[in-house]
């Protein structure tokens, strides 16, 4: 049978298995040895003899030395998993060597040659159970490994250590050994084809999953890459089983909802809202949404890290976004869940301080409020984030892209100050103050520079009237522009992300889009 490669990151798994069972083995090997010299000491009545070295302790050195050798030649680095498995397989066969020659080294009084079950069988069925690898390579590492021990029987003949009359009394006496090389093969067989089943179920139309970067309530997202292209990817998933305890409508919801994300996305062309490359489902129900794998982090992250932004950085920011938005709120789409967790920066080929708008999971047409309210009385919640939602969501009315905008002032607030524009202890309260309080001007709530006019548009976007906001993504926009900042430049932002990110490392890989699957 062909056997298809394990997923990279199972094999990586079992070479930190692999690891650990190097280093106990070393461990067992030392604490052996210093137990036999005990009993050695508890037989000798007096005599000193138990204290020497005995020739069978240098074959335990050489346990010892071999199993640390795998463990730091394995220990904190990347090696090749597929080379790793099969240096398992060897490792396995040398520690049986040895303990087939130990095992019959030194003279031992009425010797038994009675069938038995020895360690080596057991470490086979671990080696096996443990490390996956090709069934037929683990049945010939097998029979070696299991073969030591006759074989250690052999050498003591000669050495006239382990007296016996014939060569097939070697042989037979560990016949439960070989039995259990079957089981191995078995045992090896089952997992491999349990990894052949997470191979499949990870073939999301052309792309390959790999690692697990994110996950949330109702998805997970994986890093992949295109089977053909080889072009590094992020996959969002929704698994059946996630939408198990969900009613029949609820669950037909979140996968309209999943559908709308990658439909609208798929049409939006900004450079500035994230790529989708492929979506759809599996043979088992899994959906599945393609995007591109971003460099950098999501603003949530920034600010928590760094703490407030200066202004024209945040311009900058905002300038960007706005070109998304002002792209889909043409095409009739409104995000309704623009937040800080959502908008990514970081490096976009030679371009630092790039922003990408990502989840575009609760977008919708720019219609009436009647068919969003049926869905949210499906779920049985308010779409979108309470610290950063407009008064119109909340009362469910009707919503375009000036709840965009309203977001978007909720964020330039966030980046400037560090602090949400209403301070809440729960999302009730946050909602609450959002319907009956006006916010403070954000120069108000932080010791960095605010311009008046920043602090005026910033406060515009907050409007409770949707009239009161900027008309449009593209108003803001050049609202932004005109204002009294001093430009964010390309050289700062390139100086900012060499600083915390040198060009040899490049930021980190895999926030899209966020761990809020």
């Amino acid at each position: 049978m062909h056997w298809r490669p394990l997923p990279a990151d199972l094999l990586a798994q079992a070479s930190r298995r692999l690891e650990a069972i190097a280093l106990l083995a070393a461990v067992v090997w030392t604490v052996s040895t210093i137990l036999y010299h005990l009993v050695d000491r508890a037989f000798a009545l007096g005599d000193m003899s138990w204290l020497a070295l005995k020739s069978s302790d240098a074959l335990v050195g050489a346990g010892v030395a071999t199993s640390l050798a795998l463990y730091f030649y394995l220990h904190g680095q990347q090696r090749d998993p597929r080379t790793t498995a099969n240096i398992g397989l060897a490792y396995m066969v040398v520690q049986a060597f040895i303990a087939g020659s130990i095992g019959h080294w030194d003279p031992v009084p009425n010797p038994t040659t009675m069938p038995t079950l020895s360690w080596i069988g057991i470490m086979v069925l671990l080696f096996a159970a443990t490390v996956p690898n090709d069934p037929v390579k683990t049945a010939i590492a097998g029979l070696i490994a299991v073969s030591m021990s006759p074989i250690g029987m052999l050498i003591a003949r000669h050495r006239g250590t382990w007296p016996f009359d014939s060569w097939l009394t070697a042989w037979a006496m560990h016949y439960p050994d070989f039995l259990v090389v079957g089981v191995s093969v078995i045992v090896s067989r089952v997992v491999q084809g349990m990894g052949q089943q997470i191979a499949r179920a990870r073939e999301m139309g052309s792309y390959e999953l790999g690692e697990r970067i994110g996950r949330g309530g109702m998805g997970e997202v994986y890093r992949a890459k295109h089977r053909m292209l080889a072009r590094p990817a992020a996959i969002k998933l929704i698994r059946p089983e996630s939408m198990a305890a969900r009613t029949g409508e609820q669950a037909q919801v979140a996968i309209e909802r999943f559908h709308r994300e990658a439909e609208a996305a798929a049409r939006l062309q900004s450079p500035h809202s994230v790529g989708v490359y492929d979506f759809g489902a599996t043979e088992d129900g899994t959906l599945y949404i393609v995007m591109e794998l971003l460099q950098g982090m999501d603003l949530e992250t920034l600010v928590r890290h760094e703490g407030p932004l200066p202004a024209s950085r945040v311009v900058h920011i905002l300038r960007q976004v706005c070109e998304s938005l002002e792209e889909a709120h043409a095409s009739g789409l409104v995000h309704r869940d623009i937040k800080p967790a959502n908008l990514h920066i970081g490096r976009f080929g030679l371009r630092d301080d790039f922003v990408k708008v990502l989840d575009f999971g609760l977008v919708t047409a720019a219609a009436g409020a009647g068919a969003e309210r049926n869905l949210v009385t499906a779920i049985g919640t308010i779409p979108g984030t309470p610290a950063y939602m407009a008064p119109e969501m909340i009362m469910g009315d009707r919503v375009d892209g000036r709840a965009d905008l309203y977001a978007l002032g909720c964020v330039a607030y966030f980046l400037l100050t560090g602090q949400l524009v209403f301070e809440a202890g729960n999302a009730l309260q946050s909602i609450t103050k959002r319907l009956q309080e006006k916010p403070l001007p954000p120069s108000q709530r932080t010791e960095l520079p605010i311009s008046p006019d920043l602090d005026a548009l910033v406060l515009a976007c907050l409007a409770a009237e949707p009239s009161d906001r900027p008309a449009t993504a593209a108003d803001l926009g050049r609202r932004l522009a005109a204002l009294s900042v001093p430009r964010w430049t390309d050289e700062e932002a390139t100086r900012w992300w060499a600083a915390r990110f040198p060009p040899n490392e490049g930021p980190p890989n895999g926030a899209t889009p966020s761990s809020r699957a």
